[in-house]
């Protein structure tokens, strides 16, 4: 099996800063061919400026909101447009936001399942069917037809209360990626996810800038010492969307620094 993604064709959504553009970056240095998906235009222009016009590029970048439908269509039409197929989704758009429990018009949860779980979803499903259609006009008969690789987190395992919705989001999209890979796999899709912890995204680098001890606090419940850099990431997704993984599905990957493997609470020593 090999690690390659070189001619493959990818859409990453998040792809303006932080995790998801990692990722483009890297699977573009490896030889895919990218879609820089992201609803901040102007964040994306900055970042891929003007190579997207170029002859043979292999990176354009979809500015849109997917949690609208026709977006979803919009952008996987221009996917096939520029590349003429999809073999690799990576869903990287994350939100997140703080949630107060007690509050009833507080409707942070509804919020982020929709832009966290059901964005994701429709995508997939989108992207699915065209994978599937790719694999009969190819006559292909064996092997993976296309990936689906999931950003999620550990808080949809370990929960901080104050991210109660984010929390959630972040359970079900996990139950998403069990539930798509079973019934996808007949269809020879594989559909992976991978559970992060504190990476530098530019969520976390917002809140490291207005809450004082909390890059200390991360860090001393992190055994490795240290918050990860968004490119950490990209290895294990390229593993993941590769046939290195061939015969993996259904499976959520941590990637957290070894942070959920300790109880925080410590007892004095005897």
């Amino acid at each position: 099996m090999t690690n390659s993604i070189e001619g493959k064709t990818a859409i990453v959504t998040g792809a303006a800063n932080g995790v998801g553009l990692a990722i483009a970056r890297h699977f573009v240095e490896q030889g895919a061919n990218v879609m820089f998906a992201d609803r901040d235009e102007e964040r994306l222009t900055a970042e891929v400026g003007d190579a997207q016009v170029e002859d043979g590029a292999r990176l354009h970048y979809f500015a849109g909101d997917l949690r609208e439908r026709l977006t979803i269509a919009n952008l996987l039409s221009a996917t096939i447009d520029a590349y003429e197929r999809v073999d690799i989704l990576v869903n990287a758009s994350r939100q997140i936001m703080v949630t107060d429990p007690l509050d009833p018009e507080d409707n942070s949860v509804s919020i982020l399942l929709e832009q966290n779980l059901m964005t994701a979803l429709r995508l997939s499903q989108a992207v699915a069917k065209r994978m599937i259609h790719q694999a009969k006009e190819d006559g292909r008969v064996e092997g993976t037809v296309g990936t689906i690789v999931n950003i999620s987190s550990i808080v949809g395992r370990r929960t901080q209360p104050d991210l109660l919705a984010y929390s959630i989001s972040a359970a079900a999209l996990d139950q998403a990626t069990r539930s798509l890979a079973v019934n996808l796999a007949r269809e020879r899709i594989r559909v992976n996810g991978v559970a992060v912890g504190s990476v530098m995204s530019a969520n976390l680098t917002t809140r490291l800038g207005e809450t004082e001890g909390l890059r200390k606090a991360i860090v001393e419940a992190t055994p490795m010492g240290r918050i990860a850099a968004p490119s950490e990431l990209a290895e294990t997704v390229q593993f993941l969307a590769s046939e290195a993984s061939g015969f993996m599905t259904g499976q959520v990957l941590t990637v957290d620094g070894g942070r959920t493997l300790i109880d925080p609470v410590v007892e004095p020593a005897h």
